[in-house]
């Protein structure tokens, strides 16, 4: 297209919509008004939130079920820093989110003028790119150079604005930018992959992010079909490979599942698709040290980055896990065109699995007046729509739904992953709701993390009409940091315990929204049908017991220790 005639603010605006840009997310402000008043002609919808925290979870949100860059926009200041945690979280996800955020003018810059904060350092760790315009004439090649970046390295970028740059008269050329991806491994990988696998005894997979944000589910299942490998989820990827299926294992990780995780610790082979296979993912749970350290390792990933960050691969390579995976079969299959079902090791999977079903309802048992917080999410996930979208925060509680959350498709869970920040998994719901209408979405949150970024976030919700429905767990305490305190610290409580909580579904009432308390487990799936089926933004007050006896593991034993005290009027306090 040829150059045509007008101002940064179009230009950037141009670009949004070149680059298929229909929401953006954000909390209006005088920085970005120029441009702002054309996104309704444009055919931008801005949903103005609470803080700008939830706005850079619903960019995220969004970018994850859509697979597309999203935006948000802030005030320069102390908007654009209210997006500092939330584009963390985004980068540890791998999600394009393009994060807008105008700056004091340009004449102004070091001075200590009104909201004036120097912007790039925020983001500089963060981001996988990010940019001052420099020249309001480059407004629109370097919002374009925002968006291709976070489309070839999937993962956040910046454009930090002067606010004086949005004015003037430009000569500008609008056009989107390629999707590329991280391409196809090297011939000799596959060979060398299908020689080692073709040799194992006992192979596992480990279905990571990457299959899903690459639409590889299929190729996946496909593939660990041929080999008869059990196949099992990284750390809160459960959608990635589904539980349902003969193969699928669960998830490893923090509080997830035993079949799992006893079933890696068999294998020989471990092909790792579409995963850095974060520290954390991998610590020993539930009293097992169950990564197979003995075990050959295949790891495919996109990021050449990502080599050796917890474990040395025998064989890494750097490619589209979808490629991947297709390639290998096909290799595998031309070497051995029907290997045949192991019936060994797929009754051997069902045998972990019925064991840990029957373990895990076991723990959900609970029968007792203050309803047990497993008995609640057995409950719920039994009440959650096949097609149903969940959000996940941190906290003890949230972390138990690792072992109950089963997906049978990509892009259905989202979670805060290892960045770990509360307040995630309600903003992150809203844009997962706007890039899914046709389902029903659900954030699951703590009390605690509630205050944070979710309560407030209620009013967006309904004035937006974004029908999120949220589960706020509540049981009166911080129940991850009071787990420490409990093993750690002889039953001494500073901080933990939330007093005074409100009511919950009556504050979702007074800002629109239906509310529902449910204190009995026998409930809990008629509310939850119930507020699938009003269509309308919902919070569901899960009244549940909390203390020594429901909370789940510390997150990181391993990086508390008995406290000693040496001055003596903290003696007593030594557990040493």
């Amino acid at each position: 297209m040829p150059k045509r005639t007008m101002t940064p603010s179009e230009a950037l605006v141009e670009t949004l919509v070149a680059e298929g840009v229909t929401d953006v997310f954000g909390l209006v402000g005088s920085a970005f008004m120029d441009a702002l008043d054309l996104f309704p002609d444009a055919g931008i919808r801005f949903v103005s939130v609470a803080h700008e925290q939830a706005a850079a979870h619903a960019a995220d949100g969004l970018a994850r079920v859509t697979g597309r860059p999203q935006a948000c926009i802030a005030q320069n200041g102390p908007g654009a820093a209210n997006f500092v945690s939330a584009i963390a979280a985004a980068f540890w996800a791998h999600s394009p989110v393009v994060a807008i955020t105008p700056e004091t003018g340009s004449l102004g810059i070091g001075t200590g003028g009104f909201q004036e904060l120097d912007q790039m350092p925020m983001f500089e760790a963060q981001t996988v790119f990010q940019v001052r315009v420099n020249r309001p004439e480059r407004m629109g090649e370097l919002a374009r150079r925002c968006f291709y970046r976070a489309k070839l390295e999937l993962g956040p970028t910046h454009l930090n604005i002067p606010r004086d740059y949005f004015y003037g008269d430009i000569e500008e050329e609008i056009f989107a930018t390629p999707v590329l991806g991280p391409g196809r491994a090297p011939r000799g990988d596959i060979e060398e992959a299908a020689r080692i696998l073709q040799g194992a005894r006992y192979p596992v997979i480990v279905s990571g992010g990457g299959v899903g944000q690459g639409d590889a589910l299929e190729e996946v299942e496909a593939l660990a079909e041929h080999l008869s490998a059990p196949v099992v989820n990284t750390y809160l990827h459960n959608d990635t490979f589904p539980y349902s299926h003969e193969l699928g294992c669960g998830p490893i990780g923090y509080c997830g599942s035993k079949a799992a995780m006893r079933t890696i610790a068999k294998a020989d082979v471990v092909l790792a698709l579409g995963t850095r296979l974060g520290v954390f993912g991998l610590l020993p749970q539930y009293d097992m040290t169950y990564w197979p350290e003995d075990a050959t390792l295949i790891q495919v990933d996109r990021d050449a980055r990502q080599w050796g960050m917890s474990r040395i691969p025998a064989l890494f390579s750097v490619a589209d896990v979808k490629e991947y995976a297709i390639e290998l079969l096909d290799e595998l299959r031309h070497a051995l065109p029907d290997p045949g079902r192991n019936e060994e090791r797929i009754a051997d999977v069902a045998r972990e699995k019925q064991a840990w079903d029957e373990e895990l309802e076991n723990w959900s048992s609970s029968t007792s007046a203050l309803m047990h917080p497993r008995r609640f999410l057995w409950e719920f996930t039994r009440a959650l729509p096949e097609d149903a979208l969940v959000t996940t925060d941190i906290g003890n509680t949230c972390s138990i739904t690792n072992g109950y959350l089963r997906f049978n498709g990509p892009r259905q869970h989202l979670a805060a992953l290892t960045w770990g920040n509360c307040g995630f998994a309600y903003g992150a719901a809203m844009g997962a709701r706007i890039g899914r209408p046709d389902a029903p979405v659900f954030a699951i949150q703590g009390d605690g993390a509630w205050g944070i970024s979710g309560m407030s976030e209620v009013m967006t919700a309904v004035r937006e009409d974004i029908p999120v429905i949220a589960i706020v767990i509540n049981n009166h305490e911080w129940g991850a940091e009071k787990k420490n305190q409990i093993d750690f610290y002889d039953n001494r409580f500073v901080g933990t315990n939330l007093r005074a909580n409100p009511d919950f579904a009556k504050v979702a009432e007074s800002m629109g929204a239906r509310g529902y308390t449910v204190e009995d487990y026998r409930d809990v799936q008629d509310v939850v049908r119930d507020a699938v089926a009003s269509g309308e933004p919902c919070v569901i007050n899960a009244v549940v017991e909390g203390g020594a006896n429901v909370l789940a593991e510390p997150f990181r034993r391993d990086a508390l220790a008995m406290p000693t005290r040496h001055l003596e009027k903290y003696a007593h306090l030594s557990l040493s």
